[in-house]
């Protein structure tokens, strides 16, 4: 540790370039992590406002102060805002990294460096995974953000999922709005992987702000993909295929039929026994009892039941999960927190009276859209439905942790509440796939 801090105390009597306004437009900002999928590596991304060269200096925890350096690729996006506004996208993978490891890095070229974070690698021989999960999470009034910030910055957090609606929206003021939500949240998704799925409010030029900011496994542009962390499956899709026909109705048969074969795969015999967890992140609920008259308000939601308006007519999601055995599928879009009981088909699967989580005859839903934006918090619907068995309006995100391959534990924070746990259950597994629903 000595020697790590004596490196960086040499480096920080380095000359500084002084400049007026403008700003620098080679310094780096708005840095995150994501995991590829690939054991041993993470993504660091960034932005500059003019071309430079897109490097990465690291080294492990207590080493000499960067010592290892990665070079990666920059791309040129154009937003399609009035002003045509020109942004470089900087991606640089960093390979052969050690699982239980913590690294050091600052990323950029010559003409402007990153300040200096850390991070562990994704482990995929991890037992207990740790998530926060949320989605929703605006600009203005992003009353999460501060808890957020101090928890991932304590080291006990292994990722984030990001479930979709991002800055409120990126694309306003010419991506202007974008820009400040990516510098908001550098202290949270530079430290750990911010893994996420597109929501309704990145929908503007076809979810260009979207796919050119994030760098998400796959070949996809971070609409869907799959990774793994410890026991768990981790998959994430895009509810807007169902909503926006006009960018083309190829998109939602496409991701079908790359859903169903991701969940073939994970359920073969050796993959479901390495990681029997099969968790689906995506944004706009198969159900939900807020009082919008949203689609998880109607018995026939586009995302749970499918449309019979596309030629032909296209798949809905809830017999595909249903019958690949998935345990649990988090959502957000509505602005609430609600637990729902076991569900299939409009009807509660409980695994008895008594323990209706331990040994479910159906999947699990989580809606966790609270975390704070502009648009503040949704309502409930007085009735709701027999499934519907807790809710919440407080701001707030969800703690997820997959204990086991039979234990998986969720708590909702309150931050309205002081960080208070309002809400936690226990899903206990025996089995997993679709004979357990039997």
């Amino acid at each position: 540790m000595a020697t790590l801090y004596a490196a960086y105390a040499l480096l920080s009597f380095a000359p500084l370039l002084v400049v007026s306004d403008p700003p620098v437009l080679t310094q780096p900002e708005q840095v995150h992590l994501s995991y590829p999928g690939v054991p041993g590596s993470m993504v660091v991304t960034w932005t500059t406002y003019n071309f430079t060269d897109s490097l990465v200096e690291y080294s492990p925890w207590g080493e000499i102060l960067y010592h290892k350096i990665a070079k990666g690729s920059v791309t040129l996006f154009v937003d399609s805002g009035s002003e045509k506004r020109k942004m470089f996208i900087h991606r640089v993978t960093l390979s052969d990294l050690k699982p239980g490891s913590r690294y050091v890095y600052h990323c950029g070229s010559g003409m402007g460096w990153s300040d200096m974070f850390w991070f562990k690698p994704i482990d995929e021989t991890s037992i207990q995974p740790a998530f926060a999960l949320y989605g929703d999470l605006g600009n203005e009034n992003p009353q999460s953000l501060a808890r957020l910030q101090k928890e991932t910055q304590l080291g006990i957090l292994d990722a984030i999922l990001h479930i979709g609606d991002f800055a409120y929206d990126m694309h306003e003021d010419n991506a202007r709005v974008g820009d400040e939500f990516m510098r908001q949240i550098q202290s949270i998704a530079a430290y750990v992987p911010y893994m996420t799925c597109p929501g309704n409010h990145e929908s503007a030029y076809n979810f260009s702000n979207y796919r050119n900011r994030f760098s998400m496994p796959g070949l996809t542009e971070s609409l869907w993909y799959s990774w793994n962390i410890g026991p768990v499956h981790i998959i994430s899709l895009s509810t807007e295929v169902y909503f926006y026909l006009k960018y083309g109705q190829k998109l939602l048969f496409r991701q079908y039929d790359w859903l169903k074969q991701d969940l073939e795969e994970a359920n073969k015999p050796e993959n479901r026994a390495a990681r029997p967890w099969i968790i689906t992140m995506g944004h706009r609920p198969m159900y939900c009892s807020d009082d919008d008259q949203d689609d998880c308000t109607k018995f026939d939601s586009f995302v749970r039941q499918g449309r019979n308006d596309t030629k032909p007519p296209s798949p809905g999601l809830e017999d595909l999960f249903y019958l690949h055995g998935v345990d649990l599928e988090l959502w957000a879009h509505e602005h609430t927190y609600e637990r729902l009981w076991p569900v299939y088909g409009d009807m509660v699967f409980n695994g008895s009276a008594e323990e209706p989580y331990t040994n479910p005859k159906a999947p699990v839903h989580i809606i966790t859209g609270s975390a704070g934006c502009r648009e503040k918090t949704d309502r409930f619907n007085p009735n709701p439905k027999g499934w519907s068995a807790f809710r919440s309006t407080d701001y707030g995100y969800t703690h997820m942790q997959v204990v086991n391959h039979t234990h998986l534990y969720l708590g909702q924070v309150s931050d309205d509440q002081s960080g208070k746990t309002i809400d936690s259950i226990w899903i206990i597994k025996d089995k997993h796939g679709y004979d357990a629903w039997l």
